[in-house]
């Protein structure tokens, strides 16, 4: 799928190359590439995912913990689960025990890992042969394993796709309702009569409850329908926002070739996705150059020594200070639109004149209502998985975005 999209000619349309019109159609048809593999996936494994929850859902209730790891981009993954489980954005829902050991899980992993645990693997559509051999050996030891792919693991998930980016989005989804799926099979132990805070998310717990094998039913068809969700809004964003996301790879192109590079942060998932983006420029898949790019999100001692010695809401700003030159883009991403280290940054950008980029939940926020981004690209959505999911269709539809745009600034 990728790069092999046609681009209509912008002189037959009337418009200027340098416009987004024809470079837009070409975002909107990525985007929308992704909906019939993502569709094939979901249809196969919704039960299997929903049985994976229950196993983990039983080995956290017996003490377990989970440990999660990936190499390269494929570490921020892992990141992403840690912070999901430790750190959940479902009101109510309790901090369960994860780990990111992407740094060093060949030998953390043998070290910390027992029989009750769960471990959990990333790699490329292909496969990662350490991960696979670390999830081989936790197994051994009796934990339970989930491998994103893989096909030697209690829960090996197929490959979704050759490209490693609609692969690794498809693994961000399933490993989001894996995550809200575990809270539901725990909550099923605890209420009869009431689902609490998963009452939104999962409705038919509410009532009596239900024999174990219905609720498995249940959860896997609740699966499905949040996968058709992602869908919708994925195909809304395409609708809505192709403009702006040319617009900006526009915009970034032209940096780039002044001598810019890419500066990029968030919090949380908004993190490891400002991680996972930088990797993306620096590491780039076949037929794409590398691109200058970091993500200051990524540093844990800078990250807290300014949280500790000068406010967290300057964890972002006081790094533009150091890093950012004349050329760079400045790129935020938040769900919210609204966190205020985020918003500092962008501030701080504005006085320093650097392009700025900001991929936004809900309706904008207050970057959006302040105009603080020269180019808001909004998911308009206020369920923070779902948006987290479609910013990375968003941002991986961007990297090649900006090659495309290069090719028709070169044409000026």
């Amino acid at each position: 799928m990728r790069g092999a999209l046609p681009l209509r000619s912008a002189r037959a349309s009337g418009r200027s190359i340098a416009e987004p019109g024809p470079l837009a159609e070409r975002i909107a048809a990525a985007l929308r590439g992704r909906t019939p593999v993502a569709r094939r996936y979901f249809a196969a494994n919704a039960a299997a995912i929903a049985g994976a929850a229950r196993a983990v859902a039983e080995r956290l209730r017996a003490g377990g913990r989970i440990y999660a790891f990936g190499r390269g981009a494929y570490a921020t993954d892992a990141q992403h689960v840690a912070v999901e489980f430790v750190h959940p954005v479902l009101v109510g829902k309790p901090a369960l025990p994860a780990s990111d050991l992407s740094a060093s899980f060949e030998a953390s992993l043998p070290v910390l890992i027992t029989g009750r645990d769960v471990a959990v693997g990333f790699g490329p559509p292909e496969g990662d042969a350490a991960v696979a051999r670390a999830l081989a050996g936790a197994h051994a030891l009796g934990a339970y394993t989930i491998a994103f792919p893989g096909t030697d693991a209690d829960f090996a998930s197929p490959r979704a796709s050759d490209d490693e980016h609609v692969h690794q989005e498809i693994v961000e989804i399933a490993g989001h309702m894996l995550y809200e799926s575990v809270h539901v099979f725990l909550e099923s132990q605890h209420r009869e009569s009431d689902a609490g805070a998963a009452a939104f998310l999962y409705p038919f717990l509410g009532g009596a409850q239900q024999a174990p094998e219905a609720l498995l039913r249940e959860v896997a068809a609740s699966i499905a329908g949040k996968a058709a969700d992602a869908e919708a809004l994925r195909e809304r964003v395409a609708a809505e926002e192709s403009d702006a996301i040319a617009a900006a790879a526009l915009t970034i192109a032209r940096r780039l070739a002044a001598g810019g590079r890419l500066l990029l942060f968030g919090n949380g998932g908004s993190a490891t996705d400002a991680s996972d983006w930088a990797l993306d420029c620096v590491q780039p898949p076949p037929g794409l150059r590398a691109i200058p790019a970091l993500s200051l999100a990524a540093e844990a001692a800078t990250l807290t020594a300014i949280a500790n010695d000068v406010g967290r809401d300057f964890v972002f700003s006081r790094q533009l200070i150091a890093h950012a030159g004349p050329h760079d883009v400045i790129v935020a991403l938040s769900t919210s639109g609204g966190s205020a280290n985020v918003i500092a940054a962008l501030e701080e950008a504005r006085k320093r004149g650097n392009a700025t980029v900001a991929l936004l939940g809900y309706d904008g926020g207050e970057i959006r209502r302040r105009s603080l981004a020269d180019h808001a690209i909004v998911v308009r959505s206020d369920y923070v998985p779902r948006v987290q999911e479609a910013q990375a269709a968003v941002y991986h539809t961007l990297r090649y975005a900006c090659e495309w745009a290069r090719a028709i600034l070169t044409k000026t």
